[in-house]
């Protein structure tokens, strides 16, 4: 039974809850809810739970260090579960994709993402997967610093729940099936029917 580590950004706090900062953490808490468990504890500045899902192990987790030290948690994480970087993916928002949109990569750059930053320095590689979930550029002049930090308004949260149950099925079928299908399935243009 191979384990995989399916991280979720975002930052702890009521008061962060709902941002759109915490797509990240949406997303794992969807998946969570999908397999039927709930975090459970408090495990290298994250909270964690495992779920079996087929032939894998599944370690969930939401880094409590604030967005930008997601690899204090990220880093351990790894290390005490010997998980390599190809079995490791992390969810996080993107303000470079239109608002619901999600894309699965098996690797690349933080593209400026302070959470990634952390990651892939404390890694030392960029070379596992992510999944990008859309969050659309800020209106006007806003500050993306101030953008990321306003909660979700209800019609971009009903878009952003349709991401999520595609960004979970997705990593479903990385976990059944591996990663070019699990690309094929949440790169595929969108169709409203």
């Amino acid at each position: 039974m191979q384990t995989y580590l399916i991280i979720g950004l975002g930052n702890p706090g009521r008061e962060y809850a709902q941002t759109r900062h915490n797509a990240g953490f949406l997303l794992v808490d969807r998946m969570v809810e999908r397999l039927g468990t709930r975090f459970r504890r408090l495990q290298f500045k994250a909270l964690t739970t495992d779920a079996r899902y087929g032939n894998a192990k599944i370690i969930l987790a939401k880094p409590q260090t604030y967005m930008n030290l997601s690899g204090q948690a990220v880093g351990p994480l790894m290390r005490f579960y010997k998980i390599p970087p190809e079995r490791l993916l992390v969810a996080y928002d993107d303000l470079d994709l239109p608002l619901g949109t999600v894309r699965l990569r098996p690797k690349g750059g933080h593209g400026g993402h302070k959470g990634m930053r952390s990651i892939i320095e404390r890694l030392g590689t960029q070379e596992f997967p992510r999944l990008r979930l859309g969050i659309g550029r800020p209106p006007g002049r806003m500050d993306a610093a101030d953008y990321v930090l306003q909660p979700f308004a209800p019609a971009e949260l009903e878009a952003m729940s349709i991401a999520f149950d595609r960004g979970v099925e997705g990593i479903f079928r990385w976990l059944d099936e591996g990663l070019e299908a699990a690309m094929n399935f949440v790169n595929a243009p969108q169709t409203n029917d």
